[in-house]
């Protein structure tokens, strides 16, 4: 699909360089700046629906940025703590816009979930659950299985082309779901695998250009080498400014005592920097201190939270804007619970922009380093694994009520009880399904059919 591009956001090219018109150029800012919101507002379904949102819109249909390019920068935020995603998009603005584009497509990915977890925090505290807007979600949640089935698939045939690329992806697999090895640890092992034989994976997509006229970032930097060193400088300085932009509330409010704000500031900014694998490495310890160390909310409330991230848009660690709602509000009221909200944001997501800008200008200069290249291939293909380990979890928990843990020794199984399956799930699914691979509606029109239809049906059938 082509699309309008008039200008580059950054300066000019230097004497001796090709003629303007003659270069090739990225989109506009305003441009990005729609797409970016788009996504933000459609960014449900966890990181392999978002991951895969964020493919189709800047590499399938706009050929902004290479297949390449893009498994490069992802391999990169998938070792960062945080979510992978949202970093995965400031990275990709970044190399289109500078700091200016990183920042815009990073807060752009956040801040319609915040948004919507914000107000449905409020509702909830002081309405309960609201039943309009659970059955609305309900049928959102089911589509999102579906989005989670196609990011699988698109990412495998993208990233799979040898035996040890499907291997290393089966074997991740297998460590999560059966032996529930750490993520971090996959990932770890991935890299060093592929670190100490390249070759084995550089064949998995990870090296070769799609087939066609380059995208147009690499068409660009083809044309224009010197630009990821002119932007590395700007770039490290708005990393080092985003450290002090976290650290120094933080520290303002723990000398100051300022009670469950002080709190809040410190447990979540810890939570920040070991999100190593998203946000399911971290919610059981999560859970664990806020209902039996802090107090903060219940256990049935962390679920509720849980469920309200998995269904709205935006990064699923936005679960945690939820528990500092209430612990702002059980402290003193909503407006206390709408600022201890932001704080949670800010604490959790100042750190994501720290670690791209200081990060992403060296990242950009092992395109070229074989070993270190085989590493970041080896753990896209790990992820494959690990997006397949997410699609059976969550797909277990749409389609059935019940969910029983059988352990055999060091395995232990996710087996559903097969009475507590929800024809009414299972149905929506397959909509969504028919929807998106026959009809080809597309991701707005799928999401959009499978809500209605579940909103209706919940109101008219419960």
């Amino acid at each position: 699909m082509s699309q309008a591009t008039t200008q580059v956001a950054e300066p000019a090219a230097s004497p001796g360089a090709a003629a303007p018109d003659a270069a090739p150029r990225l989109p506009s800012f305003a441009a990005a700046l729609r797409v970016w919101l788009k996504i933000g507002l459609l960014s449900f379904g966890g990181p392999a629906g978002q991951i895969a949102l964020l493919h189709r819109e800047v590499v399938d249909d706009r050929r902004w940025v290479s297949d390449a390019r893009f498994l490069h920068a992802l391999n990169f935020c998938t070792l960062l703590p945080g979510p992978e995603a949202q970093q995965l998009a400031t990275y990709l603005g970044w190399l289109m816009h500078g700091v200016r584009g990183g920042i815009a497509a990073g807060v752009l990915f956040v801040l319609p979930g915040m948004a919507v977890m914000l107000g449905l925090s409020v509702l909830y505290a002081t309405l309960g659950t609201v039943p309009v807007v659970a059955a609305l979600f309900f049928g959102l949640k089911c589509a999102v299985l579906v989005l989670v089935v196609e990011a699988l698939l698109r990412v495998a045939r993208r990233a799979l082309k040898t035996r040890a690329a499907w291997a290393l992806a089966a074997t991740a697999f297998a460590a999560l779901y059966l032996l529930g090895v750490p993520f971090p640890v996959v990932v770890l092992a991935a890299a060093l695998l592929g670190y100490s034989l390249p070759g084995a994976f550089r064949g998995s997509g990870h090296g070769a250009a799609k087939d066609g006229p380059p995208a147009l970032l690499d068409a660009v930097l083809a044309a224009d080498p010197g630009r990821p060193t002119r932007l590395a400088a700007s770039a490290w300085r708005a990393g080092w400014v985003a450290v002090a932009l976290w650290l120094l509330p933080v520290a303002a409010l723990m000398l100051a005592g300022a009670g469950v704000f002080a709190d809040i500031a410190w447990f979540f900014s810890k939570m920040a920097v070991v999100t190593v694998g998203g946000a399911y490495a971290v919610l059981a310890y999560v859970a664990q201190e806020a209902v039996a160390g802090y107090g903060w909310l219940t256990p049935d409330q962390m679920l509720v939270g849980l469920g309200l991230a998995e269904t709205t848009p935006g990064p699923l660690i936005l679960v945690l804007q939820f528990v500092g709602f209430l612990a702002g509000h059980g402290q003193g009221g909503i407006a206390w619970g709408i600022a201890a909200s932001v704080l949670t944001v800010w604490v959790t997501f100042a750190p994501c922009f720290a670690f791209i800008f200081l990060g992403a200008p060296y990242v950009e200069r092992l395109h070229a380093n074989r070993a270190l290249t085989g590493a970041l291939a080896a753990v896209t293909a790990a992820v494959v694994g690990v997006i397949a380990n997410l699609a059976l979890w969550f797909g277990l928990r749409v389609l059935f009520a019940e969910i029983d843990r059988m352990a055999i020794g060091p395995v232990a199984l996710d087996m559903p009880a097969p009475a507590s399956l929800d024809p009414l799930a299972l149905g929506l699914a397959a909509l969504a399904a028919f929807c998106l691979f026959r009809l080809r509606l597309g991701l707005l029109r799928t999401l959009g059919v499978t809500a209605l239809v579940g909103l209706v049906a919940k109101l008219s059938f419960g």
